[in-house]
């Protein structure tokens, strides 16, 4: 799909994403909360959708969020008026920031990487507006390590694309070889299926 397809799909999908909150929060908020809880400083959540992450990070994070759907952005300035903190969400490509270099000292996203039409491009984005000192922080998942079950991950993985724009047989880590990011940490949960990930700026 292209960039303007992603779009439309996530503006289509953007109250069910609202209205499932809850269960999204059960089941991913341990992960996030992991993932994320030492985020520092000013802090770029891409791809933020609905705000989900939001509740997972620190107060005194300085908040900037962004997506390519209007109406998950429309869904997460009204997550950041419920939570009553501070920040900004503005819809943008994850593929072209408009930020300057250097912009922020953490960037954050979670669930992501399957659903941008060029995933290095927008991790390199990423790296493109860390500071040389900050961290790149993911919540990903991809194909399962246990055979059977990636297995029906692969059978499904046509049908699964084309409902929610979703490659959910990936390896997150596989796109990091063509960026200026180096992975610093990474760690495998749930049969092979949710990576999070520390990467870094790499040093000139």
């Amino acid at each position: 799909m292209s960039t303007g397809d992603i779009a439309d799909l996530y503006d289509d999908m953007a109250d069910q994403y609202e209205r499932w909150d809850w269960a999204n929060r059960l089941f991913s908020g341990p992960l996030r909360k992991r993932a994320f809880a030492d985020a520092r400083g000013r802090v770029l959540d891409v791809a933020c959708g609905t705000g989900t992450n939001f509740r997972y990070l620190p107060p005194t994070a300085q908040l900037v969020g962004v997506d390519v759907s209007a109406e998950m952005v429309e869904s997460a300035r009204a997550e950041l008026d419920a939570l009553r903190r501070g920040g900004t969400v503005y819809r943008m490509d994850a593929q072209d920031l408009e930020f300057p270099d250097d912009s922020f000292d953490t960037v954050i996203s979670a669930l992501s990487t399957c659903t941008f039409p060029d995933p290095v491009a927008a991790l390199s984005e990423m790296a493109r507006v860390c500071r040389p000192a900050g961290r790149v922080l993911l919540f990903e998942h991809g194909r399962s390590d246990v055979e059977l079950l990636g297995r029906f991950q692969d059978w499904r993985a046509d049908a699964h694309y084309e409902q929610h724009g979703c490659r959910w047989t990936q390896d997150p880590l596989a796109h990091f070889e063509e960026t200026e990011l180096t992975v610093h940490e990474s760690e495998t949960l749930f049969l092979g299926m949710v990576t999070i990930i520390e990467a870094r700026p790499s040093a000139d």
